[in-house]
């Protein structure tokens, strides 16, 4: 049993959402298991363009509701390697009909330093789309600025691993600063994972974060409850 579900990602500056990101939810509640043993299996491929599709479509749905709302799908390293990843993306924007702008892939820091040259060739196709890209669990890896300024991507996500001791902890501290300041000399965007507590957002958006994810603003939430949260906010005309 699955369902989708949302992340929003609220913008630091003005606190509104600028973007959500789509997650497969499973029975147990967490996909940590599932993803692993879809790419055992040979399935992620089709999960990974169900998810593609149902991500564009809702995507293309608040889009024509005046919400253009950028929506963040993970791309497993799978469907890098075996398939063919740049046609499924094509196929799915033009089946939905979502402006390629309003689709970002994340990709995980530790895949990409791990295939370099396939990751560096892949991205850039991928970019010529003209879809959104993100290196996901940023700061896990140990990527180079020689390496990280060769990759086409958009936005850097620092593991919530580091956001989480922030600020008490004074290395974890050390760690985000130095990521959020990299990015911004690369002209990239920066967005926080796991923020939890309102003392990690006060140090990270006075740092310069652009964006947060996490509990403290909300769980993923079924898509249904999401609308209603926006609908609360104004953001988006009922039916």
């Amino acid at each position: 049993m699955t369902e989708t579900a949302v992340a929003p990602a609220p913008e630091a500056a003005v606190g509104k959402g600028t973007a959500s990101k789509l997650s497969i939810m499973m029975f147990s509640g967490t996909a940590d298991k599932f993803i692993p043993l879809a790419e055992e299996t040979g399935l992620i491929e089709p999960i990974g363009r169900w998810v593609l599709m149902t991500a564009c479509r809702q995507a293309k749905q608040w889009q024509e509701n005046a919400l253009p709302l950028r929506i963040a799908v993970n791309l497993s390293g799978q469907q890098i390697i075996h398939g063919d990843v740049v046609g499924t993306i094509r196929e799915v924007l033009k089946e939905s009909g979502l402006e390629p702008r309003l689709l970002e892939l994340e990709i995980t820091e530790g895949f990409v330093l791990s295939h370099a040259e396939t990751g560096v060739r892949t991205l850039g196709l991928l970019k010529s789309l003209g879809i959104g890209l993100a290196i996901d669990d940023f700061g896990t890896g140990y990527s180079s600025l020689s390496y990280l300024k060769r990759l086409p991507v958009d936005r850097l996500k620092i593991d919530k691993s580091f956001v989480q001791g922030v600020p008490a902890d004074r290395d974890d501290a050390s760690i985000v600063t130095t990521i959020i300041a990299m990015a911004r000399s690369l002209g990239l965007e920066v967005i926080a994972e796991g923020v939890e507590k309102a003392a990690q957002r006060d140090f990270l958006r006075q740092q310069g974060c652009d964006e947060f994810q996490g509990f403290f603003f909300s769980r993923p939430l079924p898509v249904d409850e999401f609308e209603q949260l926006l609908r609360a906010a104004g953001a988006i005309r009922s039916a």
